[in-house]
């Protein structure tokens, strides 16, 4: 008979991959999705569908996180983890048969990309701890090796699968069609319905219980609300503003990041005073519990902005570049990504082995160190590099999450007591979802902004080699400089915005229509990525440089947790000291050197 702790691990793995992939299947596919459901992605008005579709999945997992966690310590991990896959799949399902089109459809995708988030939080915030209750000490770093391939190779996954089902044309058979954009949902829905069934069959309930919990309601609402109004402000500062390439300007986002982090100030203080806090601020007290999920924010928020930027420059830029039709780049750049998964399923398993022998924190250092320095090696590659140079660079990346990833997970779950596993848990996915939202919104700043300043010049001169004179050449770099997100969402999904742009331009007093020969030079796939290429190379280095610097402080922060440290074995009297962890007064030890 297979061992209880294997079937935790295999139906844990199948939801951390599954709710992972699930956030970055979308990514990908947004133009097929767009084109499917006759919405123009470069009219202003249709941006906010877009954002939420790109971030709204990780803005509810991010703020629901800790609350499902402290929820599981408190009703039991199995039953709360089964009941995020049952609502998990119910998504999906709604999201394949979904009966709407044009704006309306697009915002039923949003709604239901919401309930799947919901049950995602259920399955993050309750994997690693099912996995440290199952596995013993000594296995945890491998357990947890496998499940973080899942979860972080699950979004690199995600990219791949994207590219894929967008380029499979609609499906035709008994009159009935079945177009693209509903196949990209439709992977979820047999394996979530396979997933639920069978943890609601072989999962049981073995979590550590302490009775007579209360609900820490005042916690829970401060919480939820400051960091929706932080993550919500964040998304809507990235649309323009007035004359504003950006809306950081914007009364309303000002005043939803001031409420937002004043809630949060609150819910701090609340949480020192209450008696079953949500959020266990006593846990920091470990050295090996704030070390890794630091390091763990600020590995987040490097990585998730980071693979954003990377699909922006194969499908708007290099593949266009290359001549690659619109129609065919998402696929294109999936298949491109995969370095990156090949190198985290490299080191990922094994790191967590090494870990169970080694200790975590050299392998989860290491690691980080590793990121970094892809980071700036990535901000010296040219924009039309030597694909060998990418991915080779992607590799090591990946081979450097991974080596980061299990054991730093492994050291943060093993240094709590048994009770706040599911508190710990949902802290540190916390952690890392709402690193990754903050990371869409500093890279795609990063990356407008520069936009916004060089531009203008690049345009230009594209427009001047595609033999557009002046003042026709002047209207058209206007209309693209003046609305740098649009460019950027215009590269990002894959489609060939110029089309639209002369249509625009035709309304301007003045114009006179370019020569068929230049028309067709400006229609052609590579010009608008020659067009903006320039200005958006720059701003991607920048942005690089700053995750590069964020992980090599990550990587300083990891170096910083001690030696290895399990909750509730005793080491060498010397290089421990004892402490209180927890709200429930259970001692601990801190390691320190």
């Amino acid at each position: 008979m297979v061992s209880y702790k294997w079937i935790v691990l295999s139906n844990t793995t199948l939801g951390a991959l599954l709710a992972s992939l699930d956030g970055t299947i979308v990514l990908i596919s947004l133009p097929v999705i767009f084109k499917g459901l006759g919405v123009d992605p470069f009219l202003p008005s249709n941006f906010p569908v877009l954002i939420w579709l790109l971030l709204g999945y990780g803005v509810v997992t991010a703020t629901l996180l800790v609350t499902c966690g402290r929820l599981s310590d408190m009703w039991g991990r199995t039953r709360m983890y089964n009941l995020g896959f049952a609502i998990f799949s119910t998504g999906s399902l709604f999201l394949f048969v979904e009966p709407w089109y044009g704006t309306t459809g697009a915002w039923a995708l949003v709604g239901f990309r919401l309930i799947q988030a919901v049950g995602a939080s259920f399955l993050f915030a309750n994997s690693a701890a099912l996995l440290t209750d199952a596995f013993p000490p000594e296995e945890r770093g491998k357990a947890m090796g496998i499940n973080m391939v899942a979860f972080i190779g699950g979004s690199l996954v995600g990219l791949v699968v994207g590219g894929v089902l967008a380029a499979i044309p609609d499906l035709h058979f008994a009159g009935i069609v079945l177009p693209t954009w509903r196949i990209i949902f439709l992977v979820s829905v047999p394996v979530g319905v396979v997933g639920t069934v069978w943890a609601y069959a072989r999962l049981r309930e073995i979590s550590t219980r302490r009775e007579h919990q209360r609900i820490d309601y005042v916690g829970n609402v401060t919480f939820a609300a400051g960091l929706t109004l932080v993550l919500v402000a964040l998304t809507y500062g990235l649309l323009p503003y007035g004359a504003s390439p950006t809306g950081w300007a914007s009364p309303w986002v000002l005043a939803g990041l001031v409420a937002g982090v004043a809630l949060l100030g609150a819910f701090l203080a609340v949480e020192l005073r209450v008696s079953d806090p949500m959020f266990r601020l006593q846990l920091f007290r470990v050295r090996a519990f704030a070390a890794g999920n630091v390091a763990a924010l600020l590995g987040s928020i490097a990585r998730g902005g980071m693979m954003l930027l990377l699909v922006v420059w194969f499908q708007g830029i290099w593949l266009p570049l290359h001549g690659y039709a619109y129609s065919q780049v998402p696929l294109w750049a999936g298949i491109l990504m995969m370095p990156m998964i090949a190198g985290f399923l490299t080191a990922g398993p094994v790191s967590g082995w090494l870990s169970d022998r080694q200790g975590p924190r050299l392998l989860a250092t290491v690691g980080m160190a590793i990121a970094s320095a892809t980071f700036f090696l990535l901000a010296l590659l040219p924009l039309n590099f030597a694909y060998w140079e990418m991915g080779a660079l992607l590799y090591v990346q990946g081979c450097g999450m991974g080596m980061f990833a299990a054991p730093n997970s492994a050291s943060v779950m093993n240094s709590v007591p048994p009770e706040n596993r599911g508190a710990a848990s949902g802290m540190l996915a916390t952690l890392q979802n709402t690193g990754q939202q903050l990371s869409m919104a500093l890279f795609f700043t990063i990356v407008i902004v520069g936009l916004s300043s060089g531009l203008s010049g690049s345009v230009g001169q594209a427009l001047t080699s595609a033999s557009v004179g002046s003042p026709d050449s002047g209207i058209l770099s206007t209309l693209v400089a003046t609305n740098p997100t649009g460019a950027l969402f215009g590269a990002f999904l894959g489609e060939n915005p110029m089309q639209t742009l002369l249509a625009a331009a035709a309304t301007v007093p003045g114009w006179v229509l370019p020569s068929s020969a230049a028309t067709q030079a400006l229609l052609a796939p590579h010009f608008f990525a020659s067009a903006i290429g320039p200005a958006f190379h720059n701003a991607l280095a920048e942005a690089f440089l700053f995750a590069g610097a964020v992980t090599g402080i990550g990587a300083v922060v990891s170096a910083a947790r001690g030696q290895r440290y399990i909750h509730g074995q005793a080491e060498p009297a010397p290089r421990r000291e004892r402490s209180e962890t927890g709200a429930a007064g259970a001692p601990g030890l801190v390691a320190r050197r």
